[in-house]
């Protein structure tokens, strides 16, 4: 069996842990967590989404995601609305609270990327980004 440090399920957190720290002071003032973050991140580019989708693209897990939302809506983030098409459908979108928000903390949040990114050259963040891929796309 490997060693613990060589496993790679734990590298891949320690380097989550490494690339939040450059986020989480900013997150911190809003304030927001990680999970709320994410969630207006996919609302702001996918606009109106399901929450089995937006589970899905923040990988959140469905009960987790009941929660965030729930508080989101109670800060005036997000708003929910019943589908045209399908009322048993719920559509949840930013409120222009959220919108605002995002349009003032983008540049900042993009400062602190490049700030880390930096730290790599280009072709080692793009080798990076590559193998990343390659692993999320990995099946048993």
């Amino acid at each position: 069996m490997r060693k613990f440090d060589d496993s790679l399920p734990l590298r891949l957190l320690k380097a989550r842990e490494a690339a939040m720290a450059f986020f989480r002071p900013l997150l911190q003032e809003i304030p927001l967590t990680e999970q709320q973050w994410r969630v207006i991140r996919a609302l702001n580019e996918f606009e109106e989404l399901e929450s089995k989708q937006l589970a899905e693209l923040c990988c959140i897990l469905s009960p987790s995601l009941t929660g965030i939302i729930n508080r989101l809506e109670q800060q005036g983030y997000i708003k929910r609305r019943k589908s045209p098409e399908d009322q048993r459908r719920i559509l949840i979108s930013l409120t222009d609270k959220a919108k605002s928000m995002f349009t003032s903390m983008s540049p900042r949040i993009e400062a602190r990327y490049q700030e880390m990114a930096e730290r790599f050259s280009q072709e080692d963040m793009r080798t990076l980004e590559e193998l990343l891929n390659k692993l999320c796309n990995v099946k048993p």
